[in-house]
């Protein structure tokens, strides 16, 4: 609380208010730039300038003072806060010459963060390329600026030269390569408080043993040198670097031909290696070396986690370095011959599965590996066990989704297990699975996917109540202890209900679907549970990307199969406040553009839609539309006169009913259900004149009903509809021109083309209705 209260008086300062405190910290700077005055008027102006999304002017010569404040003449903390409160501002500043790497590297984060407005980052990457190219690149200075160079190099790319970039990868071949391993001198000055300290000791493995080979990341020791620190910054910036620079490397071909020769051999020995194979050569090298001390015991979990992020590092500098030079992919396989089994045992280890199988996908077919084994790994058991933690969870669908051509079909089948991903981590992860939809539906999955999206606030109750009837472990994620559901528990324990439990919780796709809805009630506690809640809100932003995903494929079975399903699940859903409503909106939407891909289904579908028509569900307004829209000879042939009058009794029915009944009756119809039931049965009465007659008597009857005010409806609107229909239907073949256009009526040339636009016609028979116009009789 107490940082947002500042954080909010920071934004509320007003520009007088800034104007002075510029005033008084350019006035400190002046007078006494090392005072801890100065430093607290800097703090408090770095917090008003980075509190605000828009950018804070600062009044000269201000800025001015706080890029000469960046020089050596200052103490470091007010060269940080000088450095901090630039980065904050627009571009500004002129170009400099550091007087060292420690101001380089301040006046480098500057420009790196604003910016490369005026040209200056291609100068700076010049400058810290040649301070590293120089003829003693070491000390603690240079260390500052390793981190500068590929960011330098990425935003200006102008700034690589050759010589340089062949003289920085001999330089990061050495540090990777050459760096001590005795550990750094303890500083001493002796005495009998200060004893003089030991002759620094050799450099260690993780679990305690003296290491026998180069020193590398995971090294370990009491001091580092400098070289070591080096050599530490050069892994980091490694993979970068590679990509930066490029294969630049003989082809696989040309170094087959030069197999056996003399100059194969004196390449092979290092002699006519360029500086860029020569890197390659040592980070695979080093890369081999760190899967090694990966698979030691770390004396501290600290270093697991170290051992963890230095692993997967290294597989993704390999995976570069095979894709530069497929040598390295051969020499690679003993590496991981074992690291495969050994990561999958382990389930503290599973997010290093990750780049392993980024490699395996990108070189398997090359290298003869089998990566079908650990991806069926990732896909399936890893969601079904860990899909709690939120950050594997978030990598394990962007890994997807990055690799979604190479997965295939496993993918697919596997959509089950990665939706409990998304029941669990629902609202960071809902628009990393909308984008990954596209690629998990297909014909044969849309149906079961459908289902599956529907019952994901029953997904996420049942990973709760998995997880609340497990054993005690000592690392269990957190849930809201303060809802208690004895009750819930006692159901996901019943033997009658376990097979439904189990569907619920299966991993892949595939097998006989069963109907959800005993699991409602039983479930029915858990309604407020926040992740439940939550998983309700993400619902209908994936109904709209499954659907778009899959209207391209909707064929005709498909497509009927659907619709089914959108009648069958609109009034079997999970009772969670706010979400049948905000559900039905997004099936109404999508039945109507299943209508609109394969008119047809309204025939089709004719038994279920006359059943759906006697009940009162949610998506009754749409399917009346549907039916009036699309039951026409016009779209399908199956639409015969005994078809019409069978959905025409049906829709009279329900509009005698939800009119003429009690008024409770029509406490549930909406006005637009009403309209949309006199403008289907005028409809169907233009294409089959013979109903013409009970369709003026209804329409007669409701324009009465409307004027009386019963019910308590919205009388203008529906009068108005009425009285329309009424005098339409009075010239049978506008009415049919009207209510039945052709489907021609879609194209835009349509209503472009003067002579059969359809406005013209509209205007035609707006005359022809006209009563002042006397064409009309009576």
């Amino acid at each position: 609380m107490a940082a947002e209260r500042l954080l909010q008086q920071a934004r509320e300062v007003t520009p007088a208010e800034l104007r002075a405190l510029c005033a008084r910290v350019s006035s400190l700077l002046r007078e006494a730039a090392d005072g801890p005055d100065a430093l607290d008027g800097l703090r408090r102006l770095f917090l008003v300038v980075s509190a605000t999304k828009y950018p804070r002017t600062l009044e000269p010569p201000l800025p001015e003072q706080l890029w000469a404040s960046l020089g050596t003449a200052h103490p470091e903390p007010l060269r940080l806060l000088c450095a901090a409160v630039l980065r904050e501002l627009p571009p500004a500043g002129p170009a400099r010459d550091p007087q060292d790497a420690w101001q380089l590297s301040l006046e480098a984060s500057v420009l790196l963060a604003q910016g490369d407005r005026r040209g200056q980052v291609d100068a700076l990457g010049r400058h810290v390329f040649s301070l590293l190219g120089g003829r003693h690149p070491e000390g603690p200075g240079l260390r500052r600026l390793l981190p500068v160079v590929c960011r330098a190099s990425s935003l200006a790319p102008r700034c690589l030269k050759k010589d340089q970039t062949d003289l920085l990868s001999k330089r990061l071949a050495d540090w990777l390569r050459y760096a001590s391993v005795q550990q750094g001198a303890a500083v001493s000055s002796g005495g009998f408080f200060t004893p003089r300290a030991r002759q620094p000791g050799p450099v260690t493995e993780l679990d305690g043993v003296v290491a026998t080979e180069f020193f590398t990341v995971l090294s370990t020791g009491q001091r580092f040198t400098d070289d070591q620190w080096l050599n530490v910054q050069a892994f980091s910036m490694l993979r970068a670097w590679l990509l930066l620079c490029g294969p630049g490397a003989p082809d696989a071909d040309d170094r087959s031909e030069l197999e056996g020769s003399t100059l194969s051999v004196l390449s092979a020995s290092g002699s006519l290696r360029t500086p860029r194979e020569r890197l390659r050569e040592t980070a695979f090298e080093y890369c081999r070396r760190l899967l090694e001390q990966s698979g030691r015991c770390a004396l501290r979990k600290a270093d697991v986690e170290l051992q963890k992020a230095c692993l997967a590092e290294a597989l993704l500098v390999l995976d570069v370095l095979c894709a530069q030079d497929s040598s390295f992919l051969y020499r690679s396989l003993s590496c991981l011959k074992g690291l495969q089994a050994r990561l999958c045992g382990d389930p503290a280890w599973v997010r290093t599965l990750l780049p392993l199988a980024h490699f395996l996908l990108s070189h398997g077919d090359a290298a003869a590996l089998d990566a079908g084994a650990v991806c069926q790994h990732l896909l399936q058991w890893v969601p079904a066990e860990l899909y709690h933690s939120p950050l594997l969870a978030f990598e394990l669908l962007r890994f997807c989704r990055d690799h979604a051509r190479l997965l295939g079909a496993p993918l697919a089948l596997n959509f089950p297990s990665l939706l409990k991903l998304l029941a669990w981590n629902s609202p960071p992860l809902t628009a990393e699975f909308a984008a990954l939809l596209p690629v998990l539906v297909d014909a044969n999955t849309a149906p079961e996917m459908l289902q599956a999206l529907l019952d994901l606030p029953c997904l996420a109750a049942a990973l709760d109540l998995q997880l609340r009837s497990q054993p005690t472990v000592s690392e269990r994620p957190l849930w809201d202890t303060s809802l208690k559901v004895p009750g819930c528990l006692d159901a996901f324990r019943d033997p009658q209900l376990h097979g439904l439990f189990q569907h619920l919780l299966r991993t892949r796709a595939g097998g006989r679907p069963q109907r959800l809805s005993p699991l409602f009630q039983p479930l029915q506690p858990m309604a407020r549970c926040p992740r439940v809640v939550q998983c309700t809100q993400a619902v209908p932003v994936l109904l709209q990307a499954f659907f778009s995903a899959v209207m391209p494929l909707a064929n005709g079975t498909l497509a009927r199969e659907l619709a089914q399903l959108l009648l069958e699940r609109s009034d079997s859903l999970f009772q969670v406040p706010h979400y049948p409503a905000a559900v039905h909106r997004v099936l109404g939407q999508q039945l109507l553009a299943l209508c609109r891909v394969q008119p047809p289904l309204v025939a089709e579908l004719e038994k279920d839609l006359l059943c759906f028509l006697g009940g009162r569900g949610a998506l009754l307004p749409c399917v009346v539309w549907a039916v009036g829209e699309f039951l026409s000879v016009s779209w399908t042939r199956r639409c015969t006169a005994e078809l019409i009058s069978r959905f025409f009794e049906a829709l009279e029915a329900l509009l005698f009913e939800v009119t003429q009944a009690r008024p409770p009756a029509a406490s549930w119809c909406p006005p637009e259900l009403v309209t949309a039931l006199m403008t289907a049965l005028a409809k169907l009465a233009s294409r089959s004149q013979d109903l013409i007659p009970r369709v003026s008597l209804s329409l007669s009857k409701m324009r009465s009903l409307a004027l009386s005010g019963v019910a308590g409806m919205e009388e203008a609107a529906i009068g108005s509809r009425a009285t329309e229909l009424l005098q339409l239907l009075k010239m049978p073949g506008a009415a049919q021109l009207v209510l039945t256009p052709s489907p021609q009526a879609a194209h835009l040339r349509y209503h472009r083309d003067t002579n059969t636009a359809l406005p013209l016609a509209l205007h035609t028979v707006r005359r022809l209705l006209d009563r002042e116009a006397g064409l009309v009789p009576g």
